[in-house]
């Protein structure tokens, strides 16, 4: 018997079906070990000892995994094709070494860039053993990150509260985002003036031509900034008469772009079909592993975490066959086609990304695989083929015309493109980020000497406009150019900084938050060199040279932590003011940007003497006044939308986070969000200091509404509950909604029901309030529960499988087992494959499973324990709070 280990059961069970009789294929469900998350796991004393744990879910595969090669002659290890499948297979390896169950068992390592019949069983004929430079470019990469994270994050805990966290490629990533933020805050735009002259030929055809010169003199872009100026080159080609000059008609050719990397599928997805990379990743995870087609488990594409553009000699064939029989002869080249990657500290160790079989049409195999499955493998079978297609022919043309106005020349000059054979344009074109595309237009025929005809002439004002902010896939292809972390990481760094709300989308744009613009202006501040572009990408460069065995891992982490620590060191004496000081100066132009009048813009607008600046507090970090205690103005960082003028004060003595959102129209008083002890809240009005003043009406944010959503509106609408939504049909008594410690809720008298997931607090209407009342009311307990959204069957168990929203969120269950969503996943999104290997990943991990005894039975298993034996006590909330904190 052979045991064989994978990382997933998916491709445990589909590898499975291929080898048959004497083979056990087993997953280890990703890493069985992992760094204790506690100070020591790498001991730079000891020479960056590293101390590995198996976790619970770890112990039990390894224990499964043993169990099987107890009876085997050989263990296979196949995991992913990568420094990071390498990994895998070493710690299971080192583990069970560590079980003394190897003795007699003979180790082998193999890896297949795709899972399908062929490349499996060609890779079992060609194994080879575990390769140690792999496996150390590994170990200095984690242990770099356990290093900065757990010696940078305490920093940023004590010297900035608010801060969640830092890390090795994540802080660099957020700079690339608030540098440009910054780009984005300091630019001015400048006014210019384009002049365009429609024009027609003899024959009525009309075109556009652009004023390029004058006198001689060549116009540039910004060169005519006033209208004044435009107005007079107007007039003047208004009088003017047009000749055709020079006529240049030149050939070019347009060639594909290469297949796709794992970069350039993140950027294409997020284009083409709005894909986070994340998303992306885990779409590409299924096809890879294998669908269902035909009633045999296939693997659709080759493996998706690669920076290679190179294919196999055999797929270019098939790409070449396919491209004859599906467009004809005349877009196949004459040579196949070979590529080779520009980005910086590229491995092209393994293929492209692209199907293991291109003559599965994408129409033919959609029947078979989810929406954006198919929309996935359909992207990446075009950009494949398309790779392999002839390229494009075009002829450009360029029109010199000369416009005459008494003694004076003005040049103008028209241009256009025109597709003379579109080669691989037919099937595919690269989207772009933030560039223009001219459009593609086609002139007239025109000959030099010929007299034209002047239709209009527009003037136009233009404004320069900043560099535009990051997406997710520009943000992807720049950190790949610039070197920093690896493409199969991009995806989990986006997810971090969103995730530590350092970042947030906004139509599609990535736009820092105030907590990350202080995190980023904080390290660079004190930790410059370490989230400097350059310096990540060397150090990622050196992580290159461990893995081709050039260098020793040991020796990159000496001279990375002789430095780093003493930086670590020279900040336990820095003093908050020094920390305010720094950060004043590098954020002071988004804190307290120019004003409109003119005006000082760091003048408190409260108390009209004050100086505001930075401040710190046990909350986070806001604006105060320099003549605290007696002003108490305070707002939140950003100055958008913070009023200029007014009293400002929070009436908290310092309370940080404060903004304006108007005036409430019934009473006049100012409605402010603010930033609490206990999460955000509004208020209306202000706090007075006399005794036994009434306090003004406050009330928190419901859970899901971010601050930056809350309007004046919503702002008031908060502030009128409790309100009242219907009145009980039996009783005539008014039912009512209201916002509660525990979430909102609805009441009528004694009897209280709350909301489901579905409901909105401030919308939900008289037929929904009265049925969860009558249903509290009936059945003596909560409102029935959410039915669920069923998504299918069970192939295997033919049991039914719903996602519903549960007390501690989203979950899917196919009635015997729940597995609750990931973080951050979508609970319509969710389909029934993902809900499938949640279920199977819960079931695996001994979880999740309904319990069925009856509450006599629990009585009657409490009432057998011996008597006398203490139990032992449940843990407080304090004490497993605090676990939580230590393992985080």
């Amino acid at each position: 018997m052979k045991v064989v280990v994978v990382e997933s059961p998916a491709k445990a069970k589909t590898i499975n079906k291929y080898l048959g009789h004497g083979y056990e294929v087993l997953a280890s469900f990703g890493h069985v070990r992992d760094l204790p998350a506690k100070d020591g796991s790498v001991d730079p004393e000891q020479d960056f000892k590293m101390l590995w744990e198996l976790e619970d879910r770890g112990a039990k595969r390894v224990s499964e995994i043993a169990r099987a090669v107890k009876g085997a002659d050989k263990l296979i290890l196949a995991t992913d094709p990568d420094r990071e499948g390498e990994a895998i297979s070493w710690h299971v390896l080192e583990a069970l070494q560590a079980k003394r169950v190897l003795k007699d068992v003979s180790v082998e390592r193999v890896t297949f860039n795709a899972i399908t019949k062929d490349a499996v069983q060609t890779a079992m004929a060609q194994p080879r053993q575990i390769d140690q430079a792999l496996v150390d470019a590994y170990l200095a990469r984690r242990a770099l990150d356990y290093l900065v994270g757990f010696n940078l994050s305490p920093v940023l805990w004590r010297k900035l509260p608010g801060a969640r966290s830092a890390g090795r490629v994540q802080s660099v990533a957020l700079r690339l985002v608030c540098d440009r933020e910054a780009e984005i805050e300091a630019f001015r735009p400048r006014e210019f003036w384009s002049l365009v002259a429609t024009l027609a030929t003899a024959r009525g055809a009309v075109f556009d031509a652009r004023l390029v010169g004058a006198d001689g003199k060549r116009i540039q872009r910004l060169d005519i900034g006033t209208a004044e100026e435009a107005e007079a080159f107007r007039r003047d080609l208004e009088l003017a008469t047009f000749t055709v000059g020079n006529v240049e008609a030149k050939p070019a050719r347009r060639h594909p772009q290469p297949p796709f990397t794992t970069s350039t599928l993140q950027q294409e997805a997020s284009r083409k079909l709005g894909l986070a990379p994340a998303q992306t990743m885990r779409i590409a995870q299924r096809l890879y592993e294998g669908v269902e087609i035909g009633g045999e488990t296939v693997g659709l594409i080759t493996y998706m975490r690669t920076d290679g553009v190179d294919m196999a000699p055999e797929a270019i064939q098939d790409a070449r066959r396919v491209i004859g029989a599906e467009f004809g002869d005349a877009y196949v080249p004459a040579a196949p086609r070979s590529y080779s990657v520009k980005a910086k500290n590229a491995q092209e160790a393994h293929e492209a990304v692209r199907p293991t079989d291109l003559g599965r049409l994408p129409k033919e195999v959609a029947r078979f695989l989810e929406p954006e499955q198919a929309r996935l493998y359909e992207l990446i079978w075009i950009r494949t083929v398309a790779s392999q297609m002839e390229s494009a022919e075009l002829e450009r043309t360029t029109v010199d015309i000369a416009a005459q106005v008494g003694p004076r020349r003005l040049d103008l000059r028209a241009t256009g493109q025109v597709v003379k054979f579109d080669g691989f344009l037919t099937l595919y074109q690269e989207g772009k980020d933030d560039e223009e595309d001219e459009e593609s237009r086609r002139l007239p025929s025109m000959a030099a000497g010929e007299a034209l005809r002047r239709e209009r002439i527009a003037a136009t004002q233009h404004f320069t406009e900043p560099p535009p902010r990051y997406s997710e896939a520009s943000l992807v292809k720049r950190m790949e150019e610039l070197g920093i972390g690896r493409p199969s990481t991009y995806a989990a760094v986006l997810q971090v900084l969103r995730d530590r709300e350092y970042v947030r989308l906004d139509k599609k744009r990535l736009v820092p938050e105030d907590k990350g613009r202080l995190v980023t202006g904080f390290l660079e501040s004190f930790f410059r060199r370490y989230v400097e572009y350059d310096f990540t990408a060397d150090l990622e460069e050196q992580l290159d040279r461990i893995s081709n065995a050039e260098i020793d891992w040991r020796a990159v982490l000496r001279d990375f932590w002789r430095d780093f620590s003493a930086a670590i060191a020279g900040t336990k004496e820095l003093r908050t003011a020094e920390v305010l000081e720094a950060l004043n100066q590098l954020l002071g132009p988004h804190i307290f940007p120019p004003r409109a009048d003119g005006a000082n813009p760091r003048a408190c607008p409260n108390c009209a003497s004050g100086t505001l600046s930075l401040k710190l507090g046990k909350f986070g970090a806001f604006v105060g006044c320099s003549n605290y205690p007696e002003c108490k103005y305070t707002r939140q960082l950003s100055a958008a939308g913070v009023e200029g003028e007014g009293d400002g004060s929070s009436g908290e003595g310092g309370q940080p986070g404060q903004r304006v959102l108007g005036e409430d129209p019934a009473t006049g008083l100012p409605v402010t969000l603010r930033e609490g002890r206990f999460g955000p809240f509004v208020q209306l009005g202000e706090a007075s200091a006399e005794k036994g003043a009434e306090k003004p009406k406050r009330s928190s944010l419901p859970r899901g509404l971010s601050p930056a959503e809350v309007s004046l509106e919503t702002a008031l609408k908060l502030l009128a509950l409790p309100r009242e939504v219907a009145r009980h049909p039996e009783t005539g008594e008014p039912i009512l909604v209201n916002l509660g410690r525990f979430g909102p809720y609805v009441q009528h008298g004694k009897t209280y029901a709350n909301l489901g997931k579905g409901d909105d607090l401030l919308e939900i209407g008289a037929n929904r309030a009265i049925d969860l009342i009558v249903a509290k009311e009936q059945g003596g307990g909560r409102p029935a529960a959410d039915p669920g959204r069923v998504l299918g069957n069970d192939p295997e168990s033919g049991r039914a499988v719903t996602v519903k929203a549960g007390r501690y969120g989203p979950y899917v269950t196919d009635g015997e087992v729940n597995a609750t969503l990931p973080k951050g996943a979508d609970r319509d999104a969710i389909t029934l494959d993902e809900a499938l290997r949640l279920i199977a990943a819960r079931r695996e991990a001994g979880g999740g499973t309904k319990k069925k005894a009856t509450t006599r039975t629990r009585k009657s298993e409490t009432a057998a324990k011996p008597a006398g034996k203490a139990t032992k006590k449940a843990p407080t909330k304090a004490s497993a709070a605090k676990k939580k904190a230590a393992a985080e």
